[in-house]
This record gives C-alpha cells, structure tokens and sequence, in this order.
C-alpha cells in the first residue's frame, strides 16, 4: 500500500467518524454521553490537567529527582523536598519519592547514621511503609532512629503498638530516646500504665558516661517538665532527684544550665516548695547542682551567619560586589542573594544578575568545602528561592549550571517550591 493510498484511506476513516459524532448530536444526545443509569465514574485528580505554574514544578520536580546523587544522605533530602513539593499537584508522584526516601532512612538507621532529614516530614507517606521501616530499627539503633520515629507517631498512629516495643528494647539496652518516648506518652496518653512505667524508667537508666549524652540533657529535662505533673507524686519525686544527680555530673556549658533550670522549676511547681526542699534534704549531690539553677544558659549550636535583607532593601542601589567579594564563601553567597533579591524586585535586573553570578559561583565552593560549612544544603537553598523570587527562569538556568548534581537538584526543587508558592497565591487571589 502507497503512502498516498493510505492517506485517502485515513481521510475516509477520518470523514466516517466526524458525520457519525454529527449524527449523534442530531439525535439529540453527545457522541460520548453516558446511557442512563450507567455508573460514572468520578474524574482521576492525579490526571487532572496542570495550569502553567503547575507544569513548571512538575518538569522542574521531575528533571531534579532524575538527577543522580551519590552519598544516601543527599538522596533522602532530595526526595523529601521533592515530595513536598509535588504533592498537592501529584499526589501519586510523592508517595513514589516518599518509598524510594523512606528505604534510604531506614538503610542510614540500621548502619546507625542519624538521617539529615525525613520523609516523615513530607506529608505524604504510606504507613504500611512506615510501618515496616519502624519494625525494622534494631534496639541499638533507637537513638538514630528517634527524628524519624517522632515523624512516625505523629503521621501514623497505626505503628504506636511498633514504636512502644522499639522505646522498650531500646532502654533495655540503655538507648534514650526521650522525644520519642514523650511523643508516645502524649499518643497513649500521660496517665496510661505504659506512660507511669517508662517515665519512671527512662530516669533510672540514665546512662552512666554522662559526657555523651550531654547533648540530651536539654531533651531529658523538657521530658520530665512536660510530664511530671502527670505522674504519681513519689515517682516524679524520685525521677527529678536522679535527673539532677545525673546532670551534676556533666561538665558546665549552656546544655547542663539550661537543663538544671527546667528540672529544678519544674520540681518545685510539681512537688511545692516544702516537698520539693525535702526531695533536696535527701541527698546532698542533688542539692549543689539544684542551687546552681538560676543561670543564664542556652542550648548549645553552632553559630549562623547574619544576613539582614533589610539592609539590603535599604542599599538596593548600591554595588556591593567588592565588599561582598572578601567574605567566606556561605556568608557572601547568601548576602549577594540578598542584594540581588533587593535589587531585582527594585527594578534594577541588571545589577541584580550580577549580584546572582557571584551568589551561584560561592555556592559551588560552598557544597565543595560542605563539610566544615554549616547547613550548605540550607545554604543552596536560600540562594535559589531569592533568585526565584526575581525571575524563575533565570534561576532554574542558575540552579542547573552548578557544578554537583546534588547542589543542582536542590536548587532546582528550591525554584519549583517558589513557583508553586506563587501559583498557589495567585490562585487564591483569583478566587478571593
């Protein structure tokens, strides 16, 4: 059969089928109208067809995700920011990230790394899956574990049952995890048989090299604040006194002060001050460190960097670039994004992309020199979503000329955040 002769014959099919759909209408009905009492099915929302701003974050989405990253860690943050993202305009896209992420969480648990970040956090995960994952932490893991077990009771009350035989194995094995333990206290509730046990519990195996665990100390005196008033009397008594002997013995620093001044308030509110000066007459450890309390401490991180964007609203105007140029690598970055953010949205685009070349050329210092830098995911993604705000396709290039697939992809996944922010609001606006 001849190119031509075909042709013809698909015209005919073609000219068949247009005066069948008239013939339809002229009787009165639709060619694809329903037969009455047919069953309808409703319309698929994960088909449903995307507006221009949705388009964009699911291409965007889409091309980040595809993008290949080698260490496990960076997969996981990825995913997860993918899946929020994408997950009001594609549900079934996120729960896919949401497993792929969720088996990476669960493989940096059993080898005992703390992930960076959870799928929990996305909003959009399967708790059969959960399910699994909390099955399959080892006891000695539980302390790794316990960001991503907190996200677990909070999202899927089904693995409580899971999560209380994990806490339970795990202070057998002298493993806190005191925000998982509240977590659950607070899912079963304070005054349950479960909550009194593990409360008196977790303050009687308060492991005995205090030096590492003094980064918990913070965490240990916020549990027994929230819950002491919700315990048998003698229990808290008896928990608060061990608490403080505990933290008497970790060196001074802003963690021990802030932990010493909640549990010694806490104590007092919950016993009154004449038990609670009985509870301190008993043992002469728990005193000295209780009369310590009064302090002026703070929890112990790192120090971060100040940006001000209101300086930088003020001196839109201004070329910054020389000063900018003799700052370390994260700071300069984030500064000249904020000049640029200030510059463009005053109208001036062209020093804006200058200030965005110098803020895109420090970020690839910043992921290269990632591990002394402080949060240079976090940073990556300030840039992005300042540079976004400006104009988003300008950005999008930007994020995918850095020089890391990882870098790309979170800065790519920062411009669709940005883009889907801004869809979202004008929708809003459209239907006040």
């Amino acid at each position: 059969m001849t190119l031509a002769y075909q042709a013809i014959v698909y015209s005919i099919l073609l000219v068949g089928l247009l005066f069948a759909g008239a013939a339809a209408y002229g009787q009165g009905g639709r060619a694809d109208a329903v037969p009455s009492g047919a069953k309808v099915n409703p319309p698929d929302p994960t088909k449903r067809p995307l507006n221009s701003h949705q388009r964009f974050v699911f291409d965007v989405v889409r091309s980040a995700v595809a993008l290949p990253q080698t260490e496990p860690q960076d997969r996981l943050r990825v995913l997860a920011a993918a899946a929020t993202v994408i997950s009001p305009i594609r549900p079934a896209m996120a729960r896919i990230y949401s497993r792929e992420g969720l088996k990476i969480e669960q493989d940096l648990i059993q080898r005992g790394d703390q992930p960076d970040v959870s799928m929990l956090n996305s909003g959009s995960v399967d708790c059969k899956a959960v399910q699994m994952l909390v099955e399959s932490i080892p006891a000695q893991r539980v302390d790794a574990a316990e960001p991503t077990l907190v996200g677990a009771i909070s999202a899927c009350p089904v693995v409580t049952a899971s999560a209380q035989k994990l806490v339970d194995a795990g202070l057998e094995e002298k493993k806190l995890s005191p925000r998982a333990t509240l977590a659950l206290m607070e899912r079963v509730g304070m005054s349950s048989p479960w909550s009194q046990e593990k409360f008196e519990k977790i303050f009687d195996s308060l492991p005995k090299d205090a030096g590492k665990m003094q980064h918990e100390a913070p965490n240990l005196a916020a549990m027994y604040a929230r819950t002491a008033e919700k315990m048998d009397k003698a229990l808290a008594k008896q928990a608060g006194v061990r608490l403080l002997i505990w933290l008497g013995e970790l060196d001074v620093s802003g963690d021990r002060t802030v932990a010493v001044n909640v549990t010694a308030g806490a104590m007092k509110q919950v016993l009154g001050p004449k038990d609670y000066e009985d509870a301190l007459a008993g043992d002469v450890m728990a005193r000295q460190v209780a009369q310590s309390a009064g302090g002026e401490g703070e929890i112990s991180q790192p120090m971060d960097e100040s940006v001000s964007v209101l300086k930088a609203m003020q001196s839109a105007k201004d070329d910054r670039l020389q000063e900018l140029q003799a700052m370390p690598p994260s700071q300069r970055a984030r500064e000249a994004a904020a000049s640029g953010f200030a510059s463009g949205t005053a109208g001036d685009r062209k020093l804006a992309s200058r200030y965005f070349d110098l803020a895109f050329s420090s970020l690839n210092s910043v992921w290269s020199d990632r591990g002394s830098v402080r949060n240079a995911p976090g940073v990556v993604q300030e840039v992005s979503e300042a540079a976004a705000q400006v104009d988003s396709v300008d950005a999008l290039t930007r994020a995918r000329g850095l020089d890391d697939s990882a870098a790309q992809a979170i800065a790519m996944i920062s411009v669709a955040r940005v883009v889907s922010s801004k869809g979202q609001a004008d929708a809003v606006s459209a239907n006040p």
